[in-house]
Parts: structure tokens; sequence; C-alpha cells
């Protein structure tokens, strides 16, 4: 599983960050951020999920499944 925001989309809010510090973090605006490739540790997959259903803009994205 691996996490993306579309930048977009995002503005701001700063709720992924917020509920999954782990997996997201924030650029000098405030705008969230994915580190790394946006891999998903194993177990962390319910703080992804949280964390895309909770973005007002749905600029988080969960991607399920093999990544080629």
């Amino acid at each position: 599983m691996r996490v993306q925001i579309d930048a977009g989309l995002c503005q701001g809010h700063g709720r992924c960050y917020d509920l999954s510090p782990d997996l997201f973090g924030e650029d000098e605006d405030g705008y969230g951020t994915v580190p790394g490739d946006g891999q998903v540790p194993p177990g962390r997959e319910d703080g992804a999920r949280l964390a895309a259903a909770n973005c007002p803009e749905s600029a988080v994205a969960v991607l399920e499944g093999a990544v080629r």
C-alpha cells in the first residue's frame, strides 16, 4: 500500500499529518507531503485510510495492491 497527495487539490488543512504524522508531513506553507515513496509500513494501513477519509478535498489517495 502507498499513499500520495494531489498537490493541486490540497488546501493545507493538515488533517493528514495531524492524524497520521508518521505517514505524512508538511511543507513550509502547511501543505501535506508524503515522505519518501509513500510506502505505508505494515500495521499503519488504518492510519493511511483515516487520513484519506478525513481530507476535505480528497487530496489524499490510498493506492492498494501491487505497485509496478
